[in-house]
């Protein structure tokens, strides 16, 4: 081998070592980061055993050396907010940097909620949307039950632009602007949430000690064998019911989609509402078509189809050709229709609807409209159907692997507790509304293991309370869903630096995943601004503290500050227990900063409970129009 060969091999092994050396840094501390202000900072990564490592940061520099293991770790002193900054790591370069504050948002699909789905409240929020100082790191969602990651799998830090405000969560984003208008704080928002979840999923394995069946059903799904073959049972079971359907469907090998079919001998029903309550109940499909009539001009216009919310999935056709599908029933039907589809005199909808459980149905009090230009045509009212196909059996119900205990937390939050943050915001607990009872301490604990995770004992954590939701029921009762928010209000009252976002007036009663989020931000933003930046601020409503018995009557006291109660020609929401155990509604009236409960036919009453149902009428409410949180006195 000649020298020149022997040292161009050499060079090739130095320059292979060196780029094996390169230092790696977590997804997290990456271009465009928010870093925290006013706390002490933590900038770590991973190397080769041993190697240097040097940050340059705001002309200052740090150094330090990989331990045996590669993990390496630089503190940086407090800084007050700015930017945008640079920072450097040995041979990486990290831009645009800002110092804010930074804000965890979790919890189930509330949280997720995307600002696309708000588009029809809020146009112009998107339209406008143009912040660098608000910035997003979505956390791609998965889960992991053998072991808690120290890192993430992707994501990177996102500007508000009106791009890439379409997938930012709802409740976050109007919270952030809220906090942004407020002290013009450059704000970072950490978003780690996953519709369905339940609280279990957020927990790691110690603080799940006191519920073995939790700790069960995580150590099963470490064997990735039984993963596979749970997914693919559900998947073959889930395909072969849908296969079926299809060949029973005759809408599907007839067309009923086209435009130029005979439907003159389908049925006719109005929407919304169900096929369910004319026709005997059914596991299937069902299609429907709807005739409208169009102006010259139409076909050129880009038009907006709104079919509300269907149970359960769609496929939606005009004049033949497919627009849109959702396969489930929580999202909304908002549809883009291209230029060209709709066409001058007649039009025909089609709409193939599959149901595989529960009652079928369009969900009344939607919006059903197509809408051209500034015009609305409404769809409501009479629309022919025809049954495609009868199943003999309901879907097959499928293992959501990626709700069970601690597997969230591995994946999605452990990989975060060494970024330093302002606060937590908490949206969840629908999900748990099925044993309401265990919620308090399940919660209580979370937050106490989250708050070692981040080496901080009083960070804190803001709740946002379940909405309203379901049908309103005629008399008192029990309620899973009131029961959880009893749970939440209690944690709120008893667990230190912990702060309440009451909702119970922005829900909506057909509708899990309510679209008025913009007032749940500026709650949450309340609470937030009077726990931190001043306590001045009046972000509660009416909070009971006691109760007191007056013959037939009680009277009710509560928390100083908050016991300004708006004038109302009746206060609503209010039952008293007899000795008999039965609630009973009640007259309920203020004198001065307290309110009187009772009932003539009740002359030893027990207890009040107050907007204690799934979708209360209730309206006691301060003068700053912030709702009392329902409570029972019990």
């Amino acid at each position: 081998m000649n020298k020149i060969k022997f040292f161009n091999i050499i060079l090739f092994f130095i320059s292979i070592s060196f780029i094996d050396a390169k230092i790696k840094l977590p997804r997290l501390v990456s271009d465009g980061m928010v870093l925290q202000r006013d706390q002490p900072l933590k900038i770590w990564g991973y190397a080769d055993a041993g190697e240097k490592v040097e940050l340059q940061f705001q002309n200052k520099k740090y150094k330090t050396v990989a331990d045996n293991s590669g993990n390496w770790t630089i503190d940086l002193p407090k800084m007050h907010a700015g930017g945008p900054f640079t920072m450097t790591i040995n041979e990486v370069t990290l831009k645009n940097i800002l110092i804010g504050d930074v804000y965890l948002c979790s919890g189930q699909s509330n949280m997720e909620l995307p600002m696309r789905r708000v588009k029809t409240l809020y146009p112009e929020e998107l339209k406008n949307a143009n912040n660098r100082n608000i910035r997003f790191f979505t956390v791609r969602q998965k889960y992991n039950f053998k072991e808690a990651q120290n890192d993430l799998d992707g994501g990177s830090w996102e500007e508000t632009n009106p791009q890439t405000i379409q997938n930012f969560s709802a409740v976050a984003y109007f919270f952030a602007k809220e906090m942004y208008q407020y002290n013009k704080i450059p704000v970072g928002i950490l978003h780690s949430s996953l519709g369905g979840s339940p609280i279990q999923a957020w927990m790691d394995p110690n603080s799940l000690k006191k519920y073995p069946e939790y700790l069960t059903e995580a150590e099963k799904w470490k064997n990735d064998e039984l993963i596979s073959k749970t997914e693919s049972s559900d998947n073959k079971l889930n395909n072969t019911w849908y296969a079926e359907l299809d060949k029973l469907d005759a809408g599907i090998e007839n067309h009923w989609e086209q435009f130029e079919l005979n439907d003159a001998d389908w049925k006719k029903m109005n929407v919304p509402g169900s096929w369910e309550d004319i026709e005997k109940p059914f596991d299937g499909s069902i299609w429907f078509r709807k005739e409208i009539f169009l102006p010259k001009g139409a076909e050129k216009n880009i038009t907006f189809l709104n079919l509300g919310r269907i149970k359960d999935a769609d496929v939606t056709y005009i004049n033949g050709k497919k627009v849109g599908n959702i396969t489930y029933e929580y999202p909304p039907r908002w549809y883009d229709i291209p230029a060209g589809v709709l066409k001058e005199g007649k039009n025909i909808i089609a709409i193939r609807i599959t149901n595989g459980s529960g009652k079928g149905e369009f969900i009344k009090d939607k919006d059903y409209f197509l809408q051209i230009g500034s015009e609305k045509i409404d769809l409501k009212g009479e629309w022919k159907y025809k049954i495609g196909g009868i199943m003999n059996r309901p879907v097959p119900g499928q293992k959501f692997i990626r709700w069970q205990p601690t597997g969230l937390y591995n994946a999605m939050i452990n990989p975060l507790i060494q970024y330093p943050i302002k606060a937590i915001l908490w949206y969840q607990g629908e999900s748990n509304a099925a044993k309401p009872k265990e919620y308090e301490d399940l919660l209580s604990t979370m937050i106490s293991d989250w708050r070692s995770k981040w080496n901080r004992k009083d960070l804190p954590f803001f709740i946002v309370q379940l909405a309203n939701f379901m049908e309103i029921k005629s008399q008192p009762v029990e309620s899973n869903w009131a029961e959880l928010r009893e749970q939440q209000r209690k944690v709120s009252q008893t667990i230190p630096n912990t702060g309440l976002a009451v909702t119970i007036d922005v829900g909506e009663w057909n509708d899990i995943h309510p679209l008025n989020k913009k007032e749940v931000g500026k709650r949450l933003s309340l609470q937030v601004e009077k726990m931190l930046f001043d306590k001045n601020i009046k972000a509660d409503g009416p909070i009971y503290e006691s109760m007191k018995l007056e013959g037939n009557k009680i009277i009710l006291s509560f928390k100083k500050g908050t016991d300004d109660f708006a004038e109302v020609s009746e206060l609503k929401g209010f039952a008293v227990k007899g000795k008999n155990g039965i609630y009973k509604w009640a007259t309920a009236k203020t004198e001065g900063n307290k309110i009187i409960v009772w009932n003539d036919q009740i002359q030893n009453p027990i207890a009040v409970r107050y907007a204690w149902a799934d979708n209360p009428e209730a309206n006691l409410k301060n003068k700053n129009g912030l709702p009392a949180s329902p409570f029972t006195t019990e």
